[in-house]
């Protein structure tokens, strides 16, 4: 259930095109049935994905079996895969704690961290893609598309914040 509401929203944010706070002629696509996304929808979503990050690296932390086996299967529950885990679940803890404080001051803090997270989650996907057939086959399609989805909504959003404000 997750999955696909993830998945319907990286499908929306990557088809509606950034606001109108982006200067014509910058190759976003519009049209008479795509709302745009504006500073309140892409800063809802960036605190969504940033909460996300944040429980996925808590729980990581304290329960890396937990976080690690729908991703690598019967070998999360190995000391080596519990160490990588915890190693991940304190880089996405940071990574969201970061998003979710920069989020709070202004546009230009919180880009740097929204793009950081997209990164990370971009190099999640590539590596379930190339490790893909060796997954568990109940769970791959779950992570590939919680991977894509959260890269999808950061770098949209990084990008709209990276948007020179028009106007008055």
């Amino acid at each position: 259930m997750i999955t696909l509401c993830i998945a319907r929203i990286a499908l929306y944010v990557a088809i509606v095109p950034v606001s109108g706070n982006r200067p014509p002629g910058k190759g976003w696509r519009s049209g008479p049935n795509l709302p745009a996304m504006d500073r309140e929808l892409s800063c809802r979503l960036a605190r969504l994905v940033a909460w996300g990050r944040v429980a996925i690296g808590a729980t990581a932390i304290a329960a890396p079996a937990v976080v690690a086996r729908p991703w690598i299967g019967d070998a999360a529950g190995s000391v080596t895969a519990r160490l990588l885990a915890r190693t991940m679940g304190g880089r996405d803890l940071a990574i969201g704690v970061g998003t979710l404080r920069a989020l709070g001051r202004s546009d230009s803090e919180a880009r740097p961290w929204v793009a950081l997270g997209g990164t990370a989650d971009a190099v999640d996907a590539l590596a379930t893609v190339v490790a893909f057939g060796s997954l568990p086959s109940r769970t791959r399609w779950s992570i590939l598309a919680v991977t894509v989805g959260a890269a999808v909504v950061s770098t949209r959003v990084a990008i709209w914040l990276d948007a020179p404000a028009t106007g008055a």
